[in-house]
């Protein structure tokens, strides 16, 4: 299975790939899809929209999985990052990929065991696990590997309570 993960942004969208084969998880690519605020919001959400559409076309993947919004402090920003996410969702919409969301309390637990691990331990945990030489940077793309990991374990624990 290839599980292509994003942590949204509008600034910043964070992606990975990886892929499960009998078992065992690989990194297939990663990286980061940027937009420069002297743009205005519509051109911005092109960007991400066409960025994000193209990579699904490369990598073809089984899944997408896409990060919960949380935001407790800025509604302006929440706002803006719910719409880069929904273009996000839509890329996938319609390419026909299943789409599972995680919250950042449900990533934290899969990829470290505590739900108030901080994001460097998110880094480096999937460091470890994708036994990676380095800690992707910037975070958003180690958080878009980390939810990738998330639906990973998440399904191999539904097929092991399934046998």
């Amino acid at each position: 299975m290839k599980i292509f993960g994003i942590d949204p942004g509008i600034a910043r969208t964070g992606w990975g790939v990886i892929e499960e084969v009998k078992g065992k998880i690989s990194v297939v690519a990663y990286g980061c899809v940027e937009t420069t605020p002297d743009k205005n919001i519509s051109e911005r959400l092109l960007v991400v929209y066409s960025e994000i559409s193209e990579l699904l076309e490369k990598y073809k993947p089984d899944a997408l999985v896409i990060e919960e919004l949380f935001f407790n402090t800025n509604s302006k920003t929440a706002f803006v990052v719910g719409q880069a996410r929904g273009v996000m969702l839509l890329a996938g919409a319609k390419k026909n990929i299943p789409v599972s969301i995680y919250t950042p309390l449900q990533v934290k637990i899969a990829i470290t065991g505590y739900g108030r691990a901080e994001k460097r331990q998110i880094g480096q945990m999937t460091k470890t696990i994708l036994k990676l030489d380095n800690i992707p940077k910037p975070d958003d793309t180690a958080d878009a590997l980390a939810i990738a990991l998330t639906h990973a374990f998440s399904n191999k624990s539904r097929s092991i309570r399934n046998i």
